[in-house]
């Protein structure tokens, strides 16, 4: 029997098989031996041993289209980052890791700006034409108003879609209104502080229609990807590369270099201050973090 693994917790895997439901199944020994770790995202093939309990083991994953480092998971097709127009603020920092870690990996990301009905459109404009200039595909919807639903179907239709954003951002709002069947954990935000409750603890995935899957992502609050260094940060800022060769000196930092282009389409506005300081703030981390 083929499914596919919707949750790992503890050592167990929930599959689930169309048609049957799904089914708790223990990986056999033969994944240690091999040294291969079953990821949400799998499909595999099973053994049921208790229809009733619906429980079985797992035999065999098939071969992945995909796999992720961060999040560990395996088959997505595209990833997308749900932040909201206001209440709270989108944390363009969160905002640009999130957009690296996918593209390092070859993912394509939409980003969707939610509770677009507590911000003139004009305000939401000024702030996602930034990233719709850079090339990123960029979606407005309001949970609450149902709007932006059909384009967000129009999106996840017949494909495995990595679903992450910040608490409190209606992301599990937004699920629950493409599948009025599927109910999301969903935490209150504190009015006090304008940040939600933690939620989302390990990936897993929900189905939403025929061949079309959600994987609930837990949060990115950090860049690291074994493997990537400062030096490559600026190859995900696709804005940059317009300016670069008109830097001095080549392999420019654009921090503290003279005659550097990209600081000169910063100064005359033609780069987003904004994502220039994510840059600054990332880079430095990644600096720090090569230190230790």
């Amino acid at each position: 029997m083929t499914g596919r693994i919707i949750k790992g917790i503890a050592g167990f895997y929930y599959v689930y098989v169309e048609g049957c439901g799904v089914y708790e199944c223990k990986a056999k020994g033969v994944f240690r031996n091999r040294k291969v770790k079953p990821l949400v995202g799998d499909r595999v093939e099973i053994q049921v041993i208790d229809e009733t309990e619906h429980k079985g083991n797992m035999e065999e994953i098939l071969p992945r289209t995909s796999e992720l480092i961060r999040p560990a998971v395996a088959n997505v097709d595209q990833a997308m980052v749900i932040f909201a127009a206001a209440k709270p603020q989108p944390n363009f920092n969160l905002l640009d890791r999130f957009l690296i870690m996918m593209e390092y990996q070859d993912v394509p990301v939409t980003i969707c700006f939610n509770k677009k009905d507590l911000l003139e459109e004009q305000a939401i404009e000024e702030f996602a034409g930034v990233y719709k200039k850079c090339g990123y595909s960029v979606l407005y919807t309001s949970a609450e108003k149902e709007e932006g639903i059909r384009e967000l179907h129009e999106l996840l239709d017949g494909r495995t879609t990595a679903v992450a954003g910040p608490s409190g951002v209606g992301k599990s709002s937004l699920v629950n209104r493409l599948q009025p069947n599927v109910q999301m954990e969903t935490g209150s935000i504190s009015r006090k502080i304008e940040r939600g409750k933690h939620t989302t603890r390990h990936s897993e995935i929900i189905p939403i229609a025929a061949d079309t899957y959600i994987m609930d992502t837990p949060g990115f609050s950090t860049l690291y990807i074994p493997g990537f260094e400062k030096e490559d940060l600026q190859n995900f800022y696709p804005e940059f590369k317009e300016y670069e060769p008109y830097c001095r000196f080549k392999g420019c930092s654009h921090i503290s270099e003279p005659d550097c282009g990209v600081k000169e389409a910063l100064a005359e506005g033609k780069i987003s201050q904004l994502r220039y300081d994510d840059y600054l703030a990332l880079y430095e981390e990644l600096k720090e973090k090569r230190r230790y």
